[in-house]
């Protein structure tokens, strides 16, 4: 059968003009990941050889020219969103605030007329009302292009919005940091997800968790709880090196001054170091039917579903695959939070030690948990490798050190 393919995103709208060679300038960017996941982030990061600058808890600044932040958006699996600076600046009073903004480059990133999000922030600074404050931005961005802007709504995340730009203001101790999201849609949507299970697990947190957890791509991995099938997916995406961005759009492709050559050459290479096949097996299972029919889906239309073998299994009838190398198992259990009761989940997470140990012998489990005692369960040397929250749920990655 032949493989499933992801699909080539689009680039500049048919029949739009070619854009020319863009100037050699650099972009001061940052990307944006959840608080906890910084580590993997900057790990990811710096295999992509980005010039890293400094690190916040929520993201890491960077630089670079439109190539690396065209890598950026199209690599980086465990970022939500990466922005680029527009200007900083001293504002206490609302003339300095326009006054400084009319001054800003929006031609490079807007047209003249369309609409655009606002997101504003204000803390210890003398202009404190934020709707005053998005007031004399948009009357800033009319002078400097000709055009008044239409404010859309539509929030960070809305599906609907992805095509509206959007222009983040911040203000903190008189100092304003204006900048214009790069990605769109937050990049956890790959464009794979479109049937889920129960408790879901976002794209970016299951990418992370494979990674947090020294999961070698060369060999096999097991996920005996699988869901909506998130960690295998994202496991075979980096196990064939498909970028996590390839089958979808960016808001860089939407800019005035966007260079479809250069994106075209960072797609091509990207394409070119696929590999066809995983090089060890992936398995997937869950005693849920209609998880394994919604993991199938979305593996098929991540072009991974040859990769991935997905059964109907209880965790007790899980066994390692015929293959003799040693993986890793990675799973993200029930909670107890939102998905069944916890004192009736301390079997499950008992259980999954007890097999992990018996059957998987030199394997490593990692495993997201919400509770410690739940952890506890799985018995054996347990160290932390991750922290953070799915959900709104606090969470952390425990992983078995034999």
């Amino acid at each position: 059968m032949a493989k499933s393919r992801a699909r080539i995103p689009r680039g500049t709208p048919r029949g739009a003009p070619s854009k020319p060679a863009p100037r050699a300038e650099r972009f001061e960017l940052f990307a944006i990941c959840a608080p906890g996941l910084e580590d993997v982030l900057e790990a990811e990061m710096r295999a992509l050889d980005l010039d890293i600058g400094k690190r916040d808890i929520g993201g890491i600044a960077f630089s670079g020219g439109s190539s690396a932040l065209f890598r950026a958006n199209l690599w980086l699996r465990t970022a939500t969103r990466v922005i680029a600076r527009v200007g900083d600046f001293h504002a206490r009073l609302f003339d300095e605030l326009e006054r400084h903004s009319r001054k800003l480059a929006w031609s490079r990133f807007i047209d003249g007329g369309q609409p655009v999000r606002l997101r504003v922030s204000t803390s210890k600074s003398r202009l404190y009302h934020s709707g005053a404050v998005a007031q004399r931005i948009v009357e800033a961005m009319e002078k400097s292009t000709g055009v008044a802007p239409t404010v859309s709504s539509g929030g960070d995340d809305d599906e609907e919005a992805g095509d509206t730009p959007l222009v983040i203001v911040r203000l903190f101790r008189d100092q304003c940091t204006v900048s214009i999201d790069t990605s769109g849609a937050l990049l956890h949507r790959r464009g794979y997800r479109l049937a889920t299970a129960k408790a879901p697990l976002r794209e970016t947190l299951g990418a992370a968790l494979l990674l947090a957890s020294g999961w070698d791509p060369q060999t096999p991995l097991v996920d005996p709880l699988c869901g909506a099938g998130t960690i295998p997916i994202e496991g075979a995406l980096i196990a064939r090196r498909i970028p996590p961005g390839l089958a979808r759009d960016f808001a860089f492709m939407r800019w005035p001054g966007f260079h479809e050559p250069t994106w075209k050459k960072v797609v091509d290479e990207a394409r070119n170091g696929i590999l066809p096949s995983a090089p060890a097996p992936i398995l997937g299972s869950d005693r849920d039917a209609g998880a394994i029919v919604a993991s199938r889906e979305n593996a098929e239309r991540a072009g991974v579903a040859e990769d991935i073998d997905f059964e109907e299994k209880v965790i007790s009838r899980i066994a390692p695959p015929a293959s003799s190398a040693i993986g890793a198992i990675v799973t993200n259990p029930p909670y107890g939070v939102r998905v069944g009761d916890r004192d009736a989940l301390r079997n499950l997470y008992a259980q999954l030690g007890t097999i992990a140990r018996d059957r998987f012998p030199g394997w490593r489990l990692t495993a997201l948990s919400a509770d410690p005692r739940l952890d506890s369960q799985i018995g054996g040397e347990m160290e932390k490798v991750l922290a953070t929250k799915n959900g709104g749920i606090a969470v952390r990655a425990m992983r078995s050190t034999a």
